[in-house]
């Protein structure tokens, strides 16, 4: 109530603006009602990795989580990684836009609301010190204080490091990629809860958030979800 109480005194203060357009936001979102439905809401994906599938019906595995299943149980994605939301996301990424976090991550919020099994914790893919020196912020912890508010679900950003600076993904194979990322993660000395959400900005070949799932369930994590705002549509390559 504290939360709603602030939310509406903000909203009164400063009136929520369309982070697109920039006409007077609704709902108290940084959107308006246009620029919302316009979003690329990813509709149809396979469960186990959220990859978007042509193919309607609820339930489906793509191909390659049938041959190649990842280490987490479960993905979810709010929605395609294409403009507007890639736009979105660059700026909240790159250019320290948080209201971009808070807005995204409400309604990836309310996409997951009656979502079931519920994580017992959100753990946002930890950056590395030096990184997040140079950033300022971790844009997949902004996106799971937004999610943690709305869901009611607790967020701890303790219960995974990353001990090494790894460089970026972008423009490395699959092969590659697994390399740049293995032994990326560690965890913590205390017992971790049975159920964790991971969450990130954007899933791309679902490399990095496989090497930390990885790393959680030697820990004894025994159920994995991932939570992202957009997936690219690419095969994982894992």
């Amino acid at each position: 109530m504290v939360n709603d109480w602030i939310e509406t005194v903000q909203n009164w203060i400063y009136p929520p603006r369309c982070l697109l357009c920039g006409d007077r936001g609704e709902w108290s979102l940084d959107l308006c009602a246009g620029c919302r439905a316009s979003l690329p809401y990813l509709m149809q994906a396979c469960i186990r990795c959220a990859l978007p599938l042509a193919s309607p019906g609820d339930g489906l595995i793509c191909g390659e989580c049938q041959q190649t299943p990842p280490v987490y149980d479960q993905a979810v994605a709010l929605f395609h990684y294409e403009q507007p939301v890639s736009h979105l996301i660059q700026t909240l990424k790159f250019g320290r836009r948080l209201a971009v976090a808070r807005t995204l991550g409400r309604l990836l919020a309310e996409r997951l609301q009656d979502h079931s099994p519920r994580p017992d914790v959100l753990l946002p893919v930890p950056l590395h010190p030096r990184r997040y020196r140079e950033r300022g912020f971790n844009q997949s912890a902004e996106i799971a204080e937004a999610l943690s508010r709305h869901l009611g679900i607790p967020m701890n950003t303790t219960l995974c490091t990353r001990i090494r600076q790894t460089p970026a993904q972008a423009g490395l194979s699959a092969r590659a990629r697994r390399g740049n990322l293995r032994g990326a993660f560690g965890v913590s000395k205390t017992r971790l809860p049975a159920h964790i959400a991971i969450i990130d900005d954007v899933v791309t070949t679902g490399t990095t958030v496989n090497e930390l799932a990885r790393t959680l369930r030697r820990a004894g994590v025994v159920y994995l979800q991932v939570w992202s705002l957009a997936r690219v549509a690419e095969k994982m390559g894992q």
